[in-house]
């Protein structure tokens, strides 16, 4: 069930009604960011920061090691009398490879938390739908929803101020 909102106040509005209302498989769609929209949908805070920091100091000691084992283990060579295991000298590589790490981890989080690449959805099959990126509000709830019924769903988005409602079929 796809409803199409005047405008951003709106929408904000009509996704904490969806969200005190229990329904969980339902998500918002705007043509830009909206400020406190996420807390109005009631979303917790993201993981991916958790997958940057892992594979950030992952690659930081990947960089220390590997310059540690080419250095003092497997080609020990005295140079100008300073130690093997100079360690303010891999500073900048164990930098540049804290900073790989992270980036690596910041995409690797966001396509796996959220579901991606998806191909297709439902509501690319929507007329109303292609208005997302240009000037239009949406809530979309999906069928699989346990609180979903068709009628009493739709009533309820009527309720709550969507200026239309279309039901979304898959191919």
């Amino acid at each position: 069930m796809l409803a199409e909102f005047p405008d951003p106040e709106t929408l904000m509005h009509a996704c904490a009604k969806v969200r005190d209302a229990g329904f969980t498989c339902w998500d918002a769609h705007t043509p830009f960011p909206v400020h406190g929209l996420d807390k109005a949908m009631g979303l917790k805070r993201s993981m991916v920061s958790a997958f940057v920091l892992i594979l950030g100091l992952s690659g930081a000691a990947a960089g220390m090691l590997l310059q540690y084992w080419t250095s003092a283990l497997a080609y020990p060579i005295v140079i100008s009398g300073k130690p093997f295991f100079s360690w303010p000298a891999f500073v900048p590589i164990m930098f540049e490879c804290g900073v790989l790490g992270g980036a690596i981890g910041a995409v690797l989080g966001m396509l796996l938390l959220g579901g991606l690449p998806r191909h297709h959805h439902a509501l690319f099959n929507s007329e109303a739908f292609s208005r997302v990126s240009d000037d239009a509000f949406f809530i979309s709830i999906e069928a699989q929803d346990p609180k979903y019924d068709a009628e009493t769903t739709h009533a309820f988005l009527d309720g709550i101020g969507a200026q239309a409602i279309e039901k979304v079929m898959e191919d």
